[in-house]
């Protein structure tokens, strides 16, 4: 019986390893530029074709490589980072793994030309599958230039799968951002289709976390500078009134690596809690700093899921800075006593002697006597017929309450009270009234029960559908604006605006390029009125970079939900009749009127019976 156990090809385990490190293009440029940056680099420019599809080529300036070490580097599990078994616990540098430029060469055609400082020639090698087709020496710069051609060539099956190019240039933008926002020493700039889009010069912190946000921002930023035993934290928080929908600007790093840690995020949004609206999130751009053997990156295959050691302890102190930092800025509200009418609290002398205070009463005082006439008091006398002629017309007409008295309904006939969600019918017989319930809820009659109505939800729902329709019909109409607001966007959300163009001009709004990453908003849709235009737009570039659409469809949901969350009928508002009868028909003339777009309840119903339980 012949053996059935047998090791694999090289080639086929190249690519298994493939899958696990390299998953799409931006995977590619997130390995190339991480080990640019740990070869010492000043200067890292980033150039891809078709979204990384045709072509990802990462230059640096770094120490470069010689031609025993360029080839070295395509092998598995080679590396220059790792000695001995220690060193996994006490690593300062970006990657390890010794798997990512075999995984990347076992899936695209590589094309490498890279230099020492020392050598005067430097070294050229072509392979295709793992196979290594050329090598020979070139004249070329100090550093390494890698090209990564045609990705997922020999693996039809993961190219098949790849996103749109909308999606993985997203991608590839967000890796780059976070490498760029933990790294502002070094100058990079990024390069699609041949057009220069972002270039980021060597700068301090504060300002390059304003170049990849927008210079708006620079006013928004408060400091946090904490050093501790156990860490060492320092960054930024937003200040509270930029707080957004989006979770779009939250950045954590440690020891100059990008991490998601939603045990910290609480730690932030905790300390926000008082100062912004429920539903918006702070911005913060925060960098620790930790002993590399007290964390662990090797939990996730991308090391963006980090685990701490001493996770409790640091959850307190960025508890406390973050706290420190607002109240140091006067972003918490805090007591203002006049001190001009402040009272003189005088020093005590030992030498004086203090008396007792003395309180003076007046023995002759009556307060049943009347100041003016000095006679007994006697007590007002009341029309008591009157209060009960009142008492009794109120208690005939129990329904007559007055909205001004109340503040809590507004009534409004239209509905047959034997109808149900799916079968109403308007008749003149037999009526029953809509209220307005603490100006938050309509509550209406059903055939089995009490139905109540969110409003801001129901409004959602009738305006979701409106926006949408308009965008895939291409009819929304603009309403030009007097005065046409400027709006300022970060580079990677500029280098977004071309993709979202389209639906932005089928909805209504009309934006015109100024350059420098600007646009005018000169009309915005005609449905949308009292909102902030420059806002709007900023939460849907977010809300679509952050949803990671990657079909127009998708995009589309994405921009008509943002538009009718922000021009929905916020709670607290009194709707007259009209507007409550109108609110309910659009509500139940669509045909997903229990949910919301994204899936919040509009409608409740109190069954007949609970409602008798409560009485028996």
């Amino acid at each position: 019986m012949s053996d059935i156990i047998h090791l694999l090809p090289d080639s086929i385990a190249n690519q298994i390893a493939a899958g696990e490190v390299i998953q799409r293009p931006s995977s590619v440029v997130k390995e190339l530029v991480e080990n640019a940056i740990d070869a010492g680099a000043t200067n890292i420019q980033l150039i891809i074709k078709d979204a990384g599809r045709t072509l990802i080529q990462v230059i640096d300036n770094g120490k470069g490589m010689s031609a025993t070490d360029a080839r070295m580097a395509f092998e598995r599990h080679a590396t220059s980072k790792i000695r001995s078994a220690e060193d996994l616990f006490s690593l300062h540098t970006m990657g390890f793994r010794g798997e990512a430029l075999p995984s990347i060469a076992a899936i695209a055609h590589i094309d490498l030309r890279t230099r020492k400082e020392e050598d005067e020639l430097g070294t050229h090698i072509q392979i295709a599958g793992s196979k290594v087709e050329s090598q020979e020496y070139i004249a070329c710069p100090v550093g390494s230039n890698f090209s990564v051609k045609n990705i997922f060539f020999n693996v039809p099956a993961r190219r098949k799968f790849l996103k749109s190019n909308d999606t993985e240039r997203r991608n590839i933008l967000t890796e780059l951002e976070r490498i760029v926002l933990v790294n502002p020493q070094i100058e990079f700039s990024f390069t699609d289709n041949d057009i220069e889009v972002l270039r980021y010069p060597a700068s301090n912190l504060r300002q390059r976390i304003v170049n990849v946000v927008g210079k708006n921002f620079n006013q928004q930023l408060i400091t946090i500078d904490i050093d501790t035993s156990l860490a060492k934290i320092k960054g930024f928080v937003g200040k509270p009134e930029s707080a957004r929908k989006t979770r779009a600007l939250q950045y954590f790093f440690v020891n100059g690596r990008y991490m998601r840690h939603p045990y910290f995020s609480k730690a932030v949004t905790a300390a926000f809690e008082p100062l912004i609206p429920s539903g918006e999130n702070p911005n913060f751009f925060i960098y620790f700093e930790v002993e590399p053997d007290t964390i662990d990156v090797n939990i996730h295959p991308t090391k963006t899921e980090i685990k701490f050691e001493n996770e409790q302890p640091i959850w307190q102190i960025l508890s406390a800075a973050v706290k420190e930092a607002l109240g140091k800025f006067n972003e918490v509200p805090t007591i203002d006593f006049d001190t001009e009418g402040a009272i003189d609290i005088p020093i005590h002398d030992p030498s004086k002697s203090v008396s007792q205070p003395k309180v003076n009463i007046d023995p002759s005082y009556n307060p049943f006597k009347s100041p003016s006439s000095g006679s007994s008091y006697q007590r007002p006398s009341h029309d008591w017929e009157k209060f009960y002629e009142s008492f009794e017309k109120e208690k005939s007409n129990p329904h007559n309450i007055e909205p001004d008295d109340t503040n809590l309904f507004s009534q409004s006939h239209y509905i047959n009270p034997n109808d149900d969600l799916n079968n109403r019918q308007q008749t003149g017989t037999e009526m029953v009234v809509h209220y307005q319930y603490k100006n938050k809820y309509i509550l209406t009659s059903v055939k089995s029960g009490l139905m109540l109505i969110d409003q801001h939800r129901a409004h959602i729902r009738i305006l979701f559908d409106q926006f949408l329709n308009q965008i895939r019909q291409k009819r929304g109409v603009s309403q030009r604006a007097l005065f046409p607001e400027i709006i300022e966007l970060s580079p990677s959300e500029a280098a977004m605006i071309p993709y979202l163009m389209e639906d932005l001009d089928a909805v209504g709004f009309d934006l015109s390029n100024l350059g420098n990453n600007s646009y005018a908003i000169n009309g915005t849709p005609s449905e949308i009125t009292n909102i902030n235009a420059v806002q709007l737009v900023h939460n849907m570039i977010s809300k679509s970079v952050e949803s990671g659409s990657d079909v127009k469809e998708e995009i589309q949901e994405s921009l008509a939900l943002s538009m009718a969350n922000a021009a929905a009928i916020p709670y607290g508002h009194r709707l007259s009749d009209e507007e409550i009868n109108k609110i309910v028909d659009q509500l139940f003339a669509s045909p997903t009127h229990k949910h919301t777009p994204d899936g919040r309840t509009i409608i409740s119903l109190i069954e007949d019976d609970i409602i008798d339980k409560m009485f028996r």
